[in-house]
């Protein structure tokens, strides 16, 4: 019996820093996986954010992604060559 395999894992960017994933994880599961917490701040405070509910109800993990602001990180998932960064508050400051 061969033994399975690891899929290859697939690198993108994350605030100028490069990251690994497994293919097929979320943008959300692949921070974790790194040890980051937080990538964007309240729109309410600024106080800063990440995953929430997981499940992309509640609009806590917010992030630009190829420069498309407002980007649930635990809905989409992560790409070979994906850029991230930090959204602050409402990500307008990210639109051209």
């Amino acid at each position: 019996m061969t033994e399975p395999t690891a899929p290859e894992a697939i690198e993108f960017v994350f605030d100028q820093r490069r990251l690994s994933a497994t293919p097929g994880q979320t943008l959300a599961a692949a921070l974790l996986a790194a040890g980051v917490r937080t990538w964007g701040t309240r729109r309410q405070d600024g106080a800063p954010c990440g995953v929430y509910c997981g499940i992309g109800v509640c609009y806590g993990c917010h992030i630009v992604l190829n420069g498309r602001p407002n980007t649930r990180a635990c809905l989409v998932r992560v790409e070979d060559g994906d850029t991230a960064t930090t959204q602050e508050g409402t990500g307008h400051d990210h639109l051209a």
